[in-house]
Parts: structure tokens; sequence; C-alpha cells
């Protein structure tokens, strides 16, 4: 039984070497088609996978250009508005006001009668003054009739000689005297002319401190009370600004500033810069700067506060982006710019902020597409997606449909 299947184990060929290398070659081009048919699909799924995943874990962003600066910058500072010419009235004499003439808000000519004051004891001393003067010209009158006899006298040999110059030299001091007793005259005459008090300018009474019967004492004195009026002459009011010391160059006479006051919404005044005291402040690092402001229609009061604009030339150029873009990290102000499909972080020096929109100075090109409304989280370096280009509104008036084509294309994408 066993002898037949020996016989056919011994009647199999063996394979030769030829057979062997196709069979190979087969089983390595089966192999082949496998890895081509199987794996590396796999493998481009895997790599799409990884880049749909990493497109999607990029954070999508607006961008837009900055907006030119303007050639001119406008710097608001606070000013307080003073009368050209302001100065309080006092008294030079003693006594008791008799009448007062004008009242507060009246104006005035320069030499015109502000008030009487009544000063008895002046009046007194000065009648006393006279008569002292009076006794002092006949004292000198009857010496000079003295003298001139006595000269005629020593002619005749009728007098001594001594007798005669002492009534020369009494002719002389009498004469003095008179001199004298003139000047305490004409300073008691003064006295009295105090007692009329007149406008030293042209202008609007803005206090008067005294009634009929209120006691007066010479002098500026130093109780509030002193002064009898104060004095304002505002046909043109000076408005001091200080200007901090980085616009210094630009603050020269000639330049033009705006007054805005809450008051008067909407109404601007027209100034100009007359001085400025050439000197910064050591204190604030400001330079005081005069403006003057023509006021002869009296609209605006000295002592007011006011917003003085000053317009300035730009000292370089900048560009302006919404305050929003500004992102204030650790290391200093960002704004970030898209750069290929990376952001940039870059550090930037801002100007003039308004509230709204600010000013680049420094760090920004014209041409930078600006990142608005950034992230937290943005890094530099990310890798971002460009959702679309923020359009301005005269862009959006001349292309109505695109933020629609662009919703629809979008719907179209998703749907597949």
């Amino acid at each position: 039984m066993n002898q037949p299947a020996n016989t056919t184990e011994h009647s199999r060929p063996p394979l030769s070497g030829g057979k062997a290398l196709l069979l190979l070659f087969i089983l390595l081009v089966v192999a082949a088609v496998l890895v081509v048919t199987g794996i590396l699909p796999r493998l481009h799924a895997e790599k799409e996978l990884q880049k749909e995943t990493t497109d999607l874990a990029a954070p999508s962003v607006l961008v837009d250009k900055p907006q030119p600066g303007k050639p001119i910058n406008e710097v608001i500072l606070p000013g307080n508005m003073q009368a050209y010419v302001d100065a309080p009235i006092y008294a030079r004499t003693n006594g008791y006001l008799q009448k007062w003439y004008f009242d507060i808000g009246a104006h005035v000519k320069q030499g015109q009668l502000l008030a009487i004051i009544d000063s008895p004891e002046v009046d007194q001393e000065l009648a006393q003054a006279k008569a002292e003067l009076a006794t002092a010209q006949a004292n000198a009158g009857n010496a000079k009739v003295q003298s001139a006899r006595y000269q005629d006298l020593l002619k005749a040999n009728a007098v001594s000689a001594q007798d005669t110059d002492t009534f020369t030299t009494q002719e002389k001091s009498t004469n003095t005297q008179v001199e004298s007793a003139q000047a305490n005259v004409q300073h008691y005459e003064q006295l009295v002319g105090f007692e009329k008090v007149y406008a030293p300018f042209s202008g609007t009474v803005t206090l008067r401190n005294v009634d009929t019967g209120s006691l007066i004492n010479e002098g500026a004195g130093t109780t509030p009370g002193s002064q009898l009026f104060h004095l304002s002459d505002e046909h043109i009011l000076r408005v001091y600004v200080n200007v901090p010391q980085v616009y210094q160059p630009a603050m020269k006479p000639g330049v033009e500033a705006t007054l805005t006051l809450t008051e008067f919404p909407g109404q601007n005044f027209e100034g100009k810069i007359v001085r400025t005291a050439r000197a910064i402040d050591l204190t604030t690092r400001t330079l005081l700067v005069e403006v003057d402001v023509d006021n002869r229609k009296g609209t605006l009061y000295p002592g007011g506060y006011a917003q003085v604009h000053f317009k300035i030339p730009a000292a370089q150029k900048a560009q302006v982006v919404p305050v929003s873009t500004l992102m204030f990290r650790s290391e200093g102000l960002r704004v970030g710019i898209v750069q290929g499909n990376k952001a940039k972080l870059v550090p930037v020096v801002i100007g003039q902020d308004d509230g709204k929109t600010v000013q680049i100075i420094s760090g920004l090109e014209a041409d930078s597409e600006v990142i608005q409304n950034p992230p937290d989280s943005l890094i530099d370096g990310e890798t971002v997606q460009v959702q679309q280009q923020k359009q301005g509104p005269q862009q959006q008036q001349q292309n109505p449909g695109q933020g629609q084509t662009s919703s629809q294309t979008g719907g179209q994408g998703g749907g597949k």
C-alpha cells in the first residue's frame, strides 16, 4: 500500500531556476500593486487630513491697508483766557466814598470818572499849605524890599556892609521857603486830585468792591476788599497754553489756532500765536504760548477755559489705522500684519490718537496688510487665513454683491 505513494512523490518534477525567479517576480509585482493601490492612497489621505486640520486650526483674519496720514497734525490743548489789559484800581488817598458812577459790566472810556472820595483832612491840609505859602511869599516880599533898601543905603555909606549882607541873605532864605511852600501845596493838590478816581484805560468794570459811605484806605493793602474797582480790556483776549516740549519747534509766532468752548457748540474762534516764553518750564516741561483772539464783539469772557486747536505740519509721514488693531504686549505696542500666510507682529510708535483711529509714525508701511481686530492669542509667525479683504464704504457701494457672492461660493464649497 505504501509503494504507490512513494512512487508519486518521486515522480513530481523539481522546480527549475527560471520558474523560481518568475514566481519571485510575480510576488514582487503583486506586492507593488498592493502598495500602490492601498498604502499610498492612505498616506495621501493622511497628508490631506493633516493639511486640512492645520488649515482649520489657523485663525481667520480680516486685513486692510492703512490710510495715509494728513499732512497737517492737529494738537488740542487746554487754554486759559485772560483780558488783554487787566488791572485792579486802588485809592491813593484816605476818606469815605462819596459817590460811584459805574457798576459791574459797564463799559467805560479812558479818563472817565469812576468814583469820588470825600477826604476833609486832605482838604484842610491843602488849605493850611496854601496859607503857609502865602506867609512865605509875604516874608519873601518884605525881605526883598529890605534887601534893596539896604543896598541903596550902602552906596551912600549910610549903613554897614554887614547889615546889608544880612538882609540879602534873608531875601534868599525867604525865596527858598516860598519854593518849599509851593511844593507842599502841589503835594496836597495831588492828594485832593486823588479824591476823584478815573479809568486808566478803556474797558469793562468786572468788580465794584465799595459803596457810598465806605471807608477808603489809600494803597493796595492786603485785604481782598482793598481794591475799589477791577477793570478789564477784553477787546482782545490773551489765551495762555502750556505746550508739551515735543511740539516746541512748531510753536512760532503766526501759527494759526482755533478755540472751541463747550458753551458754544459748533462755533470756532480764530486766533494766532503772537509770542512764546522761549523757555521750557523745568517742572512741567512745557512751553508757555500766548494766542491772541479778536473779541471785539464781546462773545468771550476773560477767565474762561477753552480747547485750543493748533494746526502744525506733520514731522513725518504717518499711517492711520483703527485703534482696534493695536496689540498691547509685555514687550511693547504691536500691530499685526500678514506676510504671505504668516502673521507678523511689528513694533510701532503712535502719534495722534482721537479715540477711534491712531497715527502710526514708525514701524508700518503704506502697503502693509494690517490685521483688523486681531485675536489675543495671535503670535508672531503663526499661520493665518485671510478670510476676505475688508472694504470701505466706497468699495462696498461699488461692489454691493461681492459679499453675497463670497457667501454663496463658501456655501457651495461646504456642500462639496
